[in-house]
């Protein structure tokens, strides 16, 4: 397959992971080579630019040595060695193409093809098959092997020679929305397990039977792909030689002859693609083995759940309508730029310049990200800006910017394969940022040790091959006096680091945090009753993490989404500098951000009261420099939040939204009220893929485009800025950035001032790095030389930051903050005695609007609630039975799930459907510095129920009403 475009790196499969060591010098068929110690026989002579047979090889596995295929000679050694297996030595002398070679690799290709079916022209892998290329490198031309006079049994006949019936036979799995397992097609060389094994760590395929009757299994007796325990993450079809594992988008739709590079357009972990094409038809996404994120793996929803992309759903042409109760009608884009114009415009006169504001997408690049709080800015003049990260990673910015002196993460993610300790806290990496769980998992495997800080028994806790050393099993809302607790454990007994602090922290701050986490109200024993975990388990759990090594600390919305989110941001803070944990690999303070460009969409300026870079709107000098590139007055008093505009909104003085790829009817907290914002405005303008939730209320659709169908960037949780490459063109006819600027120059035409002139993202990235110190040498010519770079990327560190806090903090001095517990207003009582919180499931993705357009919906059709079995025998619940899920806010009805995966009095749901709507339980309680929602702290009663609640019927009847499109002719 050609490659369209290969920015950077070798793409060859080298047979065997790179090592580290010193130099070793060979000769390989006369060649001299120099490698590291360690470095395998086959690598070497592969960076020498030798190509070894190989099957059972792959160099994202460890050596096996089981295909025979790869066998070399020494000088010197006996016998012909699987040079995979066989390391390097100085003065070895290698043959790779001896007589005696080749005649026995020819015989074990023989042998392989003796029991394999020889459809290769009608294959699905034909052109893609390394057991056909192997053939042909060996030059194997026909076998020798008849059958014998009884008759010889395959795997892949139906019947054997003499005609009876096959045992040894098995049917094609096709199980699997996405892939299909054909035995008969399988050579057994074990990529597809040591894959399963190594790389993903879920342990879901093994080798069954001996000898001749050896074969894959996935799971059980009775087990195929889908019930068995494979998480589809894809490792094993990249692996498979054969097309024993194959996608069935290449069964379908041919073998791909052209890729692109690319970003997943999903969570924050950012994995690089490869999207492989047919023309401009999509036909599978690998990922992309030298992406610095992910490393050559994937996950369900990165490799195979695109199809939302030409799902049926999909809206592609413009639509308007005067009120929300009447069908959409189809315009052309110039009517409906011109619609929204004149409605923004007259809002303004009206109601005033800040009457109008936009919300920004965490799924959308930097430079349209970048855009739209220019739109406001520039063009309407106020600082209405505001972004989903609001909702999740808010206090992450603050938390980290008040302690540390910058609103992002400390590592990359390769850091955690140098930490001994990881304390994951609010965080479920399986299921939401599964292709960094692998690399955790891997990591454990190797006796790395874990804390998991959770009220919910996450994967984590307890898995193949893996344990972690302590739960702490908190109850919602206590985040803050169990990490005040650890603290305490770690001063106490004179666990910290005190060189660490004299040289980067304010040691006079120090004193003063020490005397206040050193108050007996701390301890552990003291804060027991209130957390429920156990005073010595959170003891052990301290010491352990103060002195077990490189100790590195990973979290998710279970710390942000609280009332006291940025009090738990900053005490996480507090623990990585007690510790000295914090500057060099394998350690540091980690947000696993919930999605693609959540950092991207903060670092680009989204809040109301921030500029690009983190930098406040009253400072005169900052407003300045984009004064001078943009030729407007910056306004120097913050705008409103998304929560102040719904407010606002509702007691009449805000009356036009635009909205760009979110959904904040499903997403944010108190549905209810969420809907009367919107249906108070005037001009609401949804700017997405679908009629989603918010367009029940809108006024304008402007039809987005997919992260398939543009260029740009994405900044991912380890601030990593990766481009997003065009794959096809963009069905409704405009990347996004266009449409944004398409609707303020309608704006600006109207108005007489001078237009926005863009051509390509690369500019916007241009002026993104003219106006932001820590994008400064960033360019497109750099990330097409690297492939990505991470901010800061200035003169003081022109090759990016992979590390943060090397020599110092950002803010000079690292600066601990006494972090005192405040219960939450959401309490628990006789009316609503159960605490929910909320999360994700690995299959979906946020609202959903995506992954249910997908064959992912197979996993999880639908949102159920997680109850204790205790809980649910006291209301008289049975597994599957319809509950009724009731706050002071509202309510709503799914199904049951019996677990002990939760503590009693605590019940768990998803958010990843619409007809649940889970957020019209959720209260508007937030964090105290951001208004994060409090999402996962909500009093609420759970009873048995006859099915959806009249609110969901309602709300469903309105939601058919309001997606109704004329007809064209109409």
């Amino acid at each position: 397959m050609k490659d369209f475009i290969i920015p950077w790196g070798d793409d060859r499969d080298m047979g065997t992971p790179a090592t580290e060591g010193a130099p070793i010098t060979l000769e390989i068929d006369g060649f001299e080579v120099t490698v590291p110690e360690g470095t395998s026989v086959m690598r070497a002579a592969a960076i020498a630019g030798i190509k070894v047979p190989k099957l059972c090889a792959s160099d994202n596995l460890e050596a096996f040595g089981s295909c025979r295929l790869c066998v070399v000679e020494i000088e010197g050694r006996r016998g012909t060695p699987a040079s995979c297996t066989t390391p390097v030595a100085p003065g070895m002398v290698v043959r790779t193409q001896s007589e005696q070679v080749k005649k026995i690799r020819k015989g074990v290709m023989e042998l392989y093809i003796s029991d394999h079916p020889l459809d290769c022209l009608t294959c699905s892998a034909n052109g893609d098959c390394e057991l056909q290329d192997m053939a042909g490198v060996v030059g194997l031309r026909d076998q020798r092997f008849e059958a014998p006079e009884g008759g010889m049994r395959t795997h892949f006949a139906t019947r054997d020679t003499s005609g009876q019936v096959n045992p040894e036979y098995r049917p094609k799995d096709d199980s699997n929305p996405y892939f299909t397992y054909d035995p008969a097609k399988c050579i057994v060389c074990n990529r597809c397990v040591r894959a399963c094994e190594e790389v993903q760590g879920t342990f879901a395929l093994t080798i069954e039977g001996r000898g001749f009757d050896s074969r894959v299994s996935a799971g059980g007796a009775g087990d195929d792909f889908l019930s068995s325990d494979c998480v589809s993450c894809g490792a094993c079809v990249q692996a498979c030689p054969t097309a024993t594992l194959q996608e069935k988008s290449v069964i379908e739709l041919g073998t791909p002859t052209r890729s692109v590079i690319t970003t997943c357009a999903y969570c924050g972990v950012g994995c690089s693609f490869k999207a492989e094409l047919n023309g401009d038809e999509l036909v599978r996404m690998t990922p992309y083995k030298h992406g610095a994120a992910n490393r050559g793996h994937s996950c369900v929803k990165g490799r195979f759940a695109y199809g939302y992309a030409t799902h049926a759903d999909r809206i592609l042409s413009p639509m308007i309508r005067e009120t929300i109760d009447e069908p959409w009608r189809e315009v052309s884009w110039e009517e409906a730029l011109g619609f929204a114009a004149a409605k923004m415009r007259g809002i303004q006169a009206k109601y005033g310049r800040k009457a109008v504001g936009v919300i920004t997408s965490s799924r959308c690049t930097n430079e349209e990200t970048y855009l739209v709080q220019k739109l406001t800015r520039a063009v309407f003049l106020n600082n209405n800006t505001d972004t989903c990260a609001r909702v999740c990673h808010s206090p992450t910015g603050y938390g980290l910017g008040q302690t540390f002196g910058t609103s992002a993460g400390t590592q990359n993610f390769d850091s955690v394969a140098k930490a001994d300790v990881v304390v994951v806290i609010g965080a479920n990496p399986t299921d939401g940022h599964p292709v960094f769980a692998s690399r955790l998992k891997k990591r454990l495997r190797a006796g790395a040790k874990l804390i998991v800080i959770d009220p919910r028994r996450i994967d984590l806790v307890k898995s193949a091959h893996i344990e972690a050393a302590h739960h702490l099993a908190l109850r919602p809302g206590t985040n803050v006096a169990v990490v005040t607790a650890l603290a305490h454990v770690i001063v106490t007994e004179k666990l910290y680091d005190e060189s660490f602090i004299r040289q980067r922290c304010d040691w006079d701050e120090f004193e003063e945090y020490a005397e206040f986490i050193s108050d007996v109200r701390h301890a552990p024993e003291m804060t027991e009753m209130l957390t429920g975990v156990p005073a010595e388990e959170l003891r052990a759990a301290a010491r352990l993490y103060a002195t077990g090594g490189n100790g590195a600390i990973y979290y998710g919305l279970g710390v942000t989404e609280h009332s006291q989110g940025s009090t738990t941001v900053m005490g996480i803070a507090n623990l990585a500098m007690l510790t000295g944990n914090i500057g060099r690999e394998g350690v540091g303070v980690n947000p696993l951000r919930g999605q693609n460009n959540v950092q991207g969409s903060c670092d680009m300026g989204s809040f109301p009261h921030e500029l690009p870079g983190y930098r406040h709107v009253k400072n005169a000098d900052v407003r300045a420099i984009f004064e001078s590139a943009w030729g407007v007055e910056i306004d120097a008093e913050p705008g409103l939040r998304i929560p102040n505009m719904l407010d606002a909104a509702v007691s009449g003085q805000f009356k036009g939204l635009y909205c760009q790829g979110e959904d904040i009817l499903q997403s944010d907290p108190d549905t209810r009220h969420v809907a009367a914002g919107l249906a108070a405005m005037d001009c609401v303008i949804v700017h997405d893929l679908f009629l989603n939730e918010t367009a029940n209320y809108a006024h304008v659709f402007l039809p987005g485009s997919t992260f398939l169908e543009k260029d740009g960037t994405f900044t991912n949780a380890e601030r990593r800025i990766n481009r997003v490459r065009k794959v096809m063109a963009p069905r409704n006819g405009y990347a996004d950035w266009e449409i944004t600027q398409m609707l303020a120059n309608a704006i600006l035409k109207a108005e007489g001032r001078p237009l926005w002139h863009y051509t390509h993202p690369a500019q916007i990235m241009e002026e993104i790095a003219a106006t932001t110190p820590g994008f400064a040498n960033v360019d497109y010519a750099m990330l097409e030389e690297k492939g990505s770079v991470q901010w800061p990327c200035n003169d003081a560190a022109p090759e990016g930051s992979p590390i943060m806090h090397v020599d110092g903090f950002v803010r000079g001095k690292g600066r601990f903050i006494v972090t005192e517990y405040v219960a939450t207003e959401e309490r628990t009582g006789p009316r609503f005695p159960l605490l929910l919180t909320t999360g994700r499931i690995l299959s979906q993705y946020n609202v959903g609007a995506q992954t249910r357009r997908t064959p992912n919906t197979v996993w999880h059709t639908e949102d159920v609630l997680e109850i204790h079995p205790h809980d649910a025998e006291v209301r008289g619940v049975k597994e599957g039975d319809w509950v009724k899920l009731a706050s002071r806010s509202g309510e709503t009805a799914m199904r049951a799930h019996l677990t002990d995966r939760v503590s009693p009095g605590v019940v768990y749901t998803t958010f990843h459907h619409p007809t649940t709507q889970a957020n019209v339980i959720t209260t508007d309680y937030s964090d105290w510095a951001t208004n994060c929602p409090e999402y996962k702290v909500t009093a609420v009663q759970v009873g048995l129920s006859n099915g959806p609640t009249e609110w969901q019927e309602s709300y469903e009847e309105q939601a058919r009403l309001s997606r109704r499109i004329l007809p064209a002719a109409e």
